[in-house]
């Protein structure tokens, strides 16, 4: 016992220390760089207009395609303009996903057709031809679907789950309507049907399909096509079927799952004037879904990240450790980018003490969330009377991202959180364009990620 008290006692000694440090000898220096990094970041707009280029004349980018390769070629280029020490290409095999030209759905109602709006989900199949002609079964959750099991066979699922305000975070939302489009496929072709509509995950009442991909198919269960539909005609069609469960629908899907091809990773650094060998990470996923220009997911917090490196450079900042940017191909659908990155890591032994990802669209900036020991949290947490200057109001425990959780051993996985409140009105649509960008919002978020990247490499963990 004397022992266990004589150690917190030696913690909290010790956090103290720091905390006398950090405030009398850091502080007014860290305050004034990060005000640098704050004006520079808003008078410039280097990354705004950056994001503005990627969206208006690359667009779209999803993994595998021809316009991923443009980006990709293209964040190559902008990077070596910057001027880091070090700019390359990890090559990765990615999964090659087509959604085709043909997405219809139509509603045959008595003597009334009408067409729905639908968008095929990522890894879906196409129908035959000439369509699936299907009878249909609402459900709003698995359990219900298993009771009505028999009713399932040969109809089309529609997967009627709302998005609950009620949830505070949007995140939040998300996560518990995800799994209807994630497997709700999979559970569907178990109870013998012959495809899937689901309806969209979004905040935003219009008719706008989201999309996503789907869990891809055990050897066990048969493929079948599946789509999203959007709000209004959701409606609509759970209308029509109270009125008329013998309805049917004729749905046409001509997407295709081709063989894997070659794509990259982006890859720059600045190296670290006195500890190199300690790496610190800033990174995003490059890739989009092929809907919209994928402005906020994720071609925004892409550019935020390369703006990190473009922020140092233009500022003259030498980081003690080294600043690494990652742009990770085909988090969408595979995580292959993020894998392959950190078996090269690990093959290296390489000290990545540190990620900090952007993955959750280019709004106002709120806080960051970090897996880590809670003593790397506290330390971070002193920070944040420098961070606040970039409206970062808190640091605590929570996930990291789905890219740089493949990296073991960091002492600290970090995720940048902006507000979420509109988020899910765009994500993986047609609604996620440039336009919905706003500038200073962007570059607080490049800011931000750029302050803390910084106090890491001079503070540590």
């Amino acid at each position: 016992m004397k022992s266990l008290i004589f150690s917190l006692l030696f913690i909290s000694f010790s956090g103290s220390l720091y905390t006398q440090s950090f405030n009398n000898n850091n502080l007014k220096h860290y305050s004034n760089i990060a005000d640098e990094i704050i004006t520079s970041s808003l008078n410039d707009t280097v990354g705004y207009n950056l994001a503005r280029y990627l969206c208006k004349n690359i667009g779209s980018r999803l993994s595998g395609s021809e316009n991923s390769l443009k980006a990709i070629k293209w964040a190559e280029k902008t990077l070596i303009d910057m001027n880091p020490d070090t700019v390359w290409l990890q090559p990765v095999m990615v999964p090659r996903w087509i959604r085709g030209n043909v997405e219809k759905a139509v509603l045959l109602n008595n003597n009334l057709e009408k067409t729905l709006n639908v968008a095929a989900l990522g890894r879906s199949i196409a129908t035959p031809e000439e369509g699936i002609n299907a009878g249909v079964i609402e459900v709003n959750s698995f359990e219900e679907l298993i009771e009505r099991k028999n009713e399932a066979k040969g109809k089309i699922v529609f997967f009627n789950y709302r998005f609950k305000n009620s949830f505070v975070e949007t995140f939040n939302g998300y996560g518990d309507a995800v799994k209807f489009r994630v497997d709700g496929p999979i559970e569907a072709s178990k109870a013998g049907a012959a495809a899937v509509i689901t309806r969209s995950i979004t905040t935003k009442y219009d008719n706008v399909p989201h999309v996503g991909t789907i869990r891809t198919f055990p050897d066990s269960v048969k493929e079948i096509p599946a789509a999203a539909i959007g709000l209004i005609d959701a409606e609509f069609l759970s209308k029509s079927l109270k009125e008329n469960p013998g309805l049917t629908i004729n749905l046409k899907l001509s997407a295709r799952n081709l063989k894997e091809v070659l794509s990259y990773n982006v890859i720059a650094e600045i190296k670290g004037t006195e500890k190199p060998d300690e790496i610190i990470v800033v990174g995003s996923h490059f890739d989009s879904w092929d809907k919209g220009e994928g402005a906020h997911d994720d071609g925004a917090p892409s550019v935020q990240v390369m703006e990190v490196i473009d922020i140092f450079k233009r500022l003259n900042i030498k980081p003690k450790r080294t600043i690494r940017c990652v742009l990770f191909i085909n988090e969408e659908n595979g995580l292959r980018g993020a894998l392959k990155y950190a078996e090269y890591i690990d093959s290296l032994k390489e000290n990545n003490i540190a990620a900090i990802e952007s993955d959750r669209g280019a709004f106002t900036p709120r806080g960051f969330t970090v897996e880590a020991d809670s003593s790397v949290i506290s330390k971070m947490q002193k920070w944040i009377p420098v961070l606040e200057k970039s409206l970062i109001d808190w640091v605590k425990p929570g996930h990291g991202g789905a890219d740089i959780g493949q990296i073991k051993n960091a002492k600290a996985l970090i995720g940048f959180v902006p507000d979420a409140q509109r988020y899910f009105d765009v994500h993986h649509s047609d609604n996620d364009v440039f336009e919905e960008i706003n500038a200073r919002e962007m570059e607080l978020g490049s800011a931000a990620i750029a302050i803390l990247a910084y106090l890491i490499s001079e503070e540590g963990l």
